[in-house]
């Protein structure tokens, strides 16, 4: 039999992102391309067995920050190992340029403190050889990937460069300095930026508690960058807020006077608060609304509690701002386990303010009721009962001893799981609501980001296996879900040469084992740059993933192959 084919995948189930009903066939792949989806007779040069699998586009995932990670390693770990063969990064405002060379210092300090990317990592990794945000996608270009990204331009680093000083003080840009802006911002999206991002919320702060230069930026900037997509003719707008300047209706207003006047796209991130725990109802009718009347608005809704994993192999945990373990926390582990086994080291630690010397803004936001012993097997969605606050009413104990001792488990590698947003009422009820509308893309993973304490850019397995096979009598249509994680997220950013399983198409692709697909416990490991810890979770069930007509991993191995990188915007 005469062998026509790159690669041909034989007789899966194929969900091919249009959300219609799945079917049995077989792709053929030549030239990165999908060549022909049915019964195919030629051989390929590769050819896979997916009999009793289920084949599906690769996962496009719209909020990540890679930005600096796709510098200095060609495998975007651990997204790649989910099936995600497409990632948008620059999300929140946040990245690496434009920058002069005096402003290196600040943008490595907002990228540390609002995604926990390790100043030191961030320090010998990136060489800057860049200026402009053209000349930083260039450098990403020197290095080979298995996977492809996009890159926004990040308000908070423009902001930086055209201000100076006067960004980080939160000053309000004058005209001047809006003008500079929006043409900084069509210059970028010219250049391939897929669009900008900015940041609107408190809890993005530097190691030092300084809030993000465009915390308090006025519509007049806002509007000001808009225009500068407007100028180009494409791109989008990501953004984060916390809906409160001064209420989420005020500030929806005006983030749709800016929609309406440049014609742009615009997503933004939408969760459950804790303290504020009807917001989120407000946005999703606001954003309905405004979908109904013709605004391309999307939001990006985590498919489970955005959930920090506190440990003393991480970079935080309950009493890392105490001024007790701020002492210690320099010392290897033993040592460190050593001393806080130590009654009166103890006793001091769980008494003392946690917030003396606390770098992380969210902590305050936790509590005990919400913080849980990070089982095995996973468990993502605990019992209310199971939190630190109820085993200590249990046991007539505080929470601090409780979360103590569940530190030092298993040789002090143990975690506690700590649901940040999306859990108020210990249930995911609320983000069955928010994935009942059409215009709700699953997301939110940050991968590449928040390395030594949060490890979401699993969100797509879990999203699978979740809502697709363990939720019960209400889960999701497995094809459904397919086609909100591929054609949805990819149509939105503009990528429209992929999301979907059609000849012409670009041949990113999973073959899936749905039925054994999970998550394994995450590890952390220490290899970033200038010996940095990060955590890394993998999964089982992807028998193969193809990215671009090469298998870059079989059964969650790597290939070695790295036909992906830089995407340059073109539509």
């Amino acid at each position: 039999m005469a062998q026509s084919f790159d690669v041909v995948i034989r007789g899966g189930t194929i969900m091919d992102g249009n959300g219609g009903t799945p079917f049995t066939g077989d792709v053929a792949v030549k030239d990165g391309k999908i060549a022909e989806i049915g019964k195919i007779s030629a051989r390929g040069r590769e050819e896979v067995d997916a009999a009793g699998l289920s084949v599906t586009p690769g996962w496009v995932d719209i909020h990540t920050h890679y930005d600096g990670q796709a510098v200095w390693d060609s495998h975007l770990a651990p997204s790649s190992w989910h099936g995600v063969t497409t990632v948008v990064m620059g999300n929140c405002g946040v990245g690496f340029a434009p920058v002069r060379k005096n402003t290196q210092d600040a943008v490595i300090a907002l990228m540390e403190g609002v995604e926990d990317i390790p100043g030191p990592c961030l320090h010998e990794g990136l060489d800057w050889t860049w200026e402009s945000f053209g000349d930083y996608l260039t450098a990403l270009e020197r290095r080979k990937h298995d996977i492809d990204f996009c890159a926004l331009l990040p308000h908070a680093p423009m902001r930086v460069y055209v201000m100076g000083d006067r960004a980080l003080q939160l000053e309000d840009a004058n005209q001047a300095d809006i003008q500079q802006m929006r043409e900084i911002t069509a210059e970028a999206v010219k250049a391939g930026a897929f669009g900008f991002s900015t940041s609107r919320t408190i809890a993005h702060k530097t190691l030092a508690g300084d809030a993000t230069p465009t915390l308090r930026a006025q519509e007049a900037e806002l509007m000001g960058i808009a225009m500068g997509l407007k100028d180009a003719g494409k791109g989008f707008i990501e953004m984060t807020s916390d809906w409160n300047t001064p209420d989420p209706a005020t500030e929806f207003a005006m983030v749709r006077r800016i929609m309406q006047a440049s014609g742009r796209p615009l997503v933004f991130s939408l969760n459950q608060r804790h303290d504020r725990t009807t917001a989120w109802q407000d946005l999703l009718e606001l954003s309905t609304q405004a979908a109904a009347d013709g605004l391309p608005v999307r939001c990006v809704v985590p498919p489970r509690p955005i959930g920090a994993l506190l440990g003393l192999t991480g970079s935080q945990n309950p009493f890392a701002g105490t001024r007790t373990y701020h002492e210690i926390a320099h010392l290897p582990l033993e040592a460190r386990l050593a001393r806080m086994r130590d009654p009166a080291v103890r006793a001091k630690i769980v008494t003392e303010d946690p917030t003396e010397f606390n770098t992380w803004s969210l902590l305050n936001r936790i509590g005990w009721a919400r913080m849980f012993r990070f089982s095995d097997p996973l468990n993502y969605t605990p019992s209310r009962e199971d939190s630190v606050e109820a085993i200590a009413a249990r046991q007539g104990r505080t929470p601090q001893e409780v979360a103590y001792d569940m530190l030092l488990e298993d040789e002090g590698r143990n975690f506690i799981f700590a649901c940040i947003v999306n859990y108020a009422n210990y249930d995911l009820e609320a983000v069955k609501t928010m994935y009942g509308r059409s215009h709700v893309i699953p997301g939110l993973s940050d991968g590449g980001a928040h390395v030594a304490f949060i490890s979401d850019a699993s969100f797509p397995t879990f999203l699978f296996s979740y809502w697709g096979r363990d939720r019960g009598a209400d889960k999701m249509p497995l094809h459904d879900l397919v086609r909100r994680q591929t054609r949805e997220p990819a149509r939105f950013a503009g990528l429209h040469d992929r999301g979907v399983l059609a000849p012409g198409m670009k041949a990113d692709i999973n073959v899936i084992d749905f039925d054994n697909l999970a998550l394994e416990r995450p590890q952390m490991v220490v290899d970033l740059p200038a010996g940095g810890r990060r955590l890394l979770q993998k999964a089982r069930g992807y028998k193969a993933t193809v990215k671009a007509g090469q298998i870059t991993y079989r059964d969650g191995v790597a290939t070695g192959a790295l036909p992906g990188g830089l995407v340059r915007s073109t539509h």
